[in-house]
């Protein structure tokens, strides 16, 4: 049957109204991606702290890599050298501090009294006290017996015992490594740019000696540190969330390919707060299995599919900060416009209601959220179920992701304990992220959990309104003379909410 002149127009009608719907959704792709890229990254919403995810310092852009900035946390196989010749020395000019070791006894071990005979040095190091610099000389004095040797004509000779040092053969002090820590993962100085500021405080250190330092005092504190994560899986309400960070010296893996920093956070209510970082060299479910193992309890996460191999002995609840951030994206997808939305309304009423409650118990936050916040969801809901955009425009991206999330989202409905938002476990995401600017990436794998392991330190002290650089001090100098395998309760006696540190400032908070 010969095509006629109708069918030809109608043919054509349907292929034009494919390419201005195709036309529009490229359109809508390319002012969003302009907005990201060099527009405001605020949402300028009724709650202004509600993160962007894809802004400048966002958890999903990945860290900026010039190819010639190194970085750190790697143990560098030196070439031999002279053994005069180490990575630290002092400036002659810096100050010296004596500290004499005494015996506790004055007695020998045959009851008989000691006569000072001398002293003799141990080693020197360098402490930091903030704003200056001084060496610390550090000697045990030297007794002898005279009766006893009256008795045998043998030198009987005993000496005070100094305290461990931080690291064999260092001048590494606690006070020092822990302004040079406090410097990295609380302020995002990295560790090339800390060289000069330390030469003109008159320490002479090379990149790969603070390095080491780094990594071997990550390791000293690592007993805290699995204390923390076995603390929070034992929690009934957890956090959680995971952005992309780069390994050079991935054992398997190109340097270009991506690692993932994971962190799992208490709730706000939480009565000790901890803020946990694991470093994986894949964003796979397993590794969430693996951090996650053991863990019986509710989960609040975005939607990412990684998290459904947790499977049913973990009650996922959904963030609806992540579906008005999409339907914010649909709002704002003209450049220089932005149109609101009947789901972007209510979904700006729901949090307008939750900031209401917000110092609420669970249970009255509870009854609040099934009195005036269900009917918002049940509106937003409708609203979805009727709507049909195109898939691939903005509006059919947030449609899509809030409807897949639904179970999910709804659980906010059952428990009083979690809030509307996954924002606090974002906020120490962000932290990592504004850091993650400045170090760039990690050398090795070692480098990488070793950032783990200090900002979750930092972060932590920080949410227990300690003092971060403060509590670094403190669990270096006191961990540092414990065995290399703490008991358990040696190591619990360093958890943030057992000691009563200096408060954090503002500034550190």
């Amino acid at each position: 049957m010969a095509t006629t002149t109708e069918d030809l127009l109608k043919q054509a009608l349907e292929q034009n109204r494919k390419l201005m719907k195709q036309v529009q959704t490229l359109t809508e792709q390319v002012a969003y991606l302009n907005r990201k890229l060099y527009g405001s990254h605020s949402e300028k919403m009724t709650d202004p702290n509600q993160l962007s995810l894809l802004g400048g310092n966002s958890v999903f852009t990945d860290p900026e890599q010039t190819g010639q900035q190194s970085e750190e946390i790697v143990v560098v196989k030196a070439k031999r050298k002279p053994k005069s010749s180490r990575g630290e020395s002092i400036d002659p000019k810096l100050p010296i501090e004596e500290t004499v070791i005494t015996r506790e006894s004055e007695l020998c071990d045959h009851g008989h009294q000691l006569t000072k005979v001398g002293k003799h040095l141990v080693r020197e190091v360098v402490h930091h006290i903030p704003g200056r610099l001084y060496v610390e000389r550090l000697f045990e004095e030297t007794y002898k017996c005279p009766e006893c040797e009256l008795e045998d004509g043998v030198s009987h000779l005993y000496q005070g015992q100094a305290p461990q040092a931080l690291f064999p053969h260092s001048l590494a002090t606690s006070s020092l490594v822990a302004e040079l820590l406090y410097q990295k993962y609380a302020l995002g100085t990295p560790l090339y740019r800390q060289i000069l500021e330390w030469r003109r405080a008159g320490l002479l250190l090379s990149e790969t000696t603070m390095t080491n330092w780094v990594i071997n005092a990550a390791e000293i504190v690592r007993p805290v540190y699995d204390l923390m994560h076995e603390y929070l899986l034992s929690e009934r309400f957890l956090q959680g969330d995971e952005t992309p960070f780069q390994v050079l010296r991935e054992p398997g893996k190109s340097a270009k390919s991506k690692s993932y920093i994971w962190v799992e956070r208490s709730i706000r209510l939480a009565d000790q707060q901890v803020v946990y970082y694991a470093y994986g060299n894949t964003r796979s479910g397993k590794f969430a299995q693996r951090i996650y193992s053991g863990y019986t309890g509710v989960l609040q996460c975005d939607g990412y599919a990684g998290y459904n191999l947790l499977g049913d002995s973990v009650i996922r609840v959904g963030c609806w900060a992540h579906v008005r951030r999409k339907f914010y994206d649909d709002a704002a997808k003209v450049k220089g416009k932005f149109t609101s939305t009947k789901p972007l309304e209510l979904l700006n009423q729901m949090f307008h209601l939750e900031t209401q409650w917000a110092l609420l118990s669970p249970a009255e936050r509870l009854k609040c959220r099934l009195a005036k916040l269900k009917p918002l969801i049940d509106q937003f809901w409708a609203w979805c179920d009727q709507a049909a955009p195109a898939p691939k425009s903005r509006l059919g991206i947030a449609l899509t992701y809030a409807l897949n999330q639904r179970r999910m989202l709804n659980r906010v409905l059952e428990f009083g304990e979690i809030d509307l938002s996954n924002n606090a476990s974002e906020r120490n995401m962000k932290s990592f992220v504004i850091g993650r600017k400045n170090w760039l990436f990690a050398t090795s794998p070692k480098g990488a959990e070793a950032n783990t392991i200090w900002m979750t330190i930092v972060e932590t002290a920080k949410a227990n309104g300690l003092d971060p650089r403060i509590y670094i001090e403190h669990l270096l100098q006191e961990m540092s003379q414990l065995s290399a395998s703490p008991t358990r309760e040696q190591a619990e006696a360093y958890l943030p909410w057992n000691q009563h540190l200096k408060p954090a400032t503002s500034e550190t908070a």
